[in-house]
């Protein structure tokens, strides 16, 4: 059983949720709150394993109380209520990196449609409860050794092709923040979330790296030390012309944008110089790509499961074979930096 405590100003909306999670004989609500005060006062007494969290609220709003949700219990996880607003999405970004598990865009459903917004809930809710919330936050891990050597294969690599779902926006912080200038590769990135948030996610990420990073526009060029972010909606293609393009088509795939089209895409246009990435995330989106760059002669490097918010996306990679070096968060950043240096000092 895993219990839940719910943090929402609006009372239609709280009374929805609790409604929906009740339903389901796996959770129980043990607790509500009107605010972030409010929740801060009374959850001691309940001690739930899961907590979600709307994030615009009047007096202590969601960041607010995400710091003393988390100063009380720095373990315990919480999913945010965002909206896809300029100011929503930059704010659930800041949540990420302060150590929430995960997000839903609630301003994706209707007030006629309360149900989906329990549903997504649920489903992520049920990723959370005891026992499974450990090593949520790369950021704050204690770093490892970097590995004596980079393997010889990467350094023959032109294009590096990322991809993550839960779990991500942190890791990717995490690698991008230990990269030089001079990183001698364009890199590419699937990062999986709603549109309007892929836009204030990459001028996040800008912030705090030195290399330059954008939201993906059709045509953009493939350059060292530029990184493009597929933005939600559309796919990122890679054509031989080391340009991008962006396309809505397939329209099947389960996500959009879809890793799997990303690597595909590379691995055809510039096979065997190809660097594909699988970090943290839900489902197994990616797995088909890292094997078609596998397969063209490329490198493909997994997260492993003891850094892994959610051990998935790697794993449905791994058992199908796509996974030539399976490395913790950590050792992924050093060897990308360290290839980086070893470049820069070779001039």
């Amino acid at each position: 059983m895993i219990r839940v405590f719910v943090v929402d100003d609006s009372t239609f909306v709280r009374k929805a949720i609790v409604k929906v999670l009740h339903r389901d004989p796996e959770l129980r609500v043990v607790g509500e709150a009107a605010g972030g005060a409010e929740a801060l006062r009374t959850i001691a007494d309940v001690n739930p394993d899961v907590v979600t969290l709307d994030l615009a609220m009047p007096g202590l709003d969601g960041l607010q109380a995400l710091r003393g949700l988390l100063a009380w219990r720095a373990d315990l996880p919480v999913l945010m209520l965002s909206a896809h607003t300029h100011e929503g999405a930059a704010a659930t970004l800041e949540a990420l990196a302060i150590g929430a598990v995960d997000f839903v865009d609630k301003s994706a459903f209707s007030l006629l449609d309360l149900d989906s917004l329990g549903r997504q809930l649920v489903e992520r809710i049920k990723l959370w409860g005891p026992g499974v919330s450990a090593s949520r936050e790369p950021q704050r891990r204690k770093p490892t050794p970097a590995p004596p050597k980079v393997p010889t294969t990467l350094a023959e690599c032109d294009l590096c092709v990322i991809g993550t779902s839960t779990g991500g926006p942190p890791a990717l912080q995490y690698i991008f923040e230990r990269l030089p200038a001079g990183f001698p590769m364009p890199v590419a990135l699937v990062q999986h979330m709603p549109i309007g948030f892929t836009k204030p996610f990459a001028d996040r990420l800008n912030t705090v790296c030195r290399l330059a990073v954008r939201e993906a526009r059709d045509g953009d060029a493939l350059l060292p030390g530029r990184v493009l972010v597929a933005p939600a909606g559309q796919h990122l293609v890679i054509t031989p012309e080391r340009r991008v393009s962006l396309d809505t088509q397939p329209s099947t795939s389960t996500h959009t944008p879809s890793v799997d089209v990303l690597m595909r895409s590379a691995a055809q246009s510039w096979p065997g110089r190809v660097l594909g990435i699988l970090l943290t995330g839900m489902g197994d989106d990616g797995a088909k790509g890292m094997a078609a760059i596998r397969a063209a002669g490329g490198v493909t490097l997994g997260e492993s499961e003891a850094s892994c918010v959610v051990y998935g996306m790697p794993r449905a990679a791994r058992r199908i074979g796509a996974i030539e070096h399976e490395r913790s968060l950590t050792e992924i950043a050093a060897w990308l930096a360290t290839l980086g240096a070893e470049v820069a000092a070779r001039g």
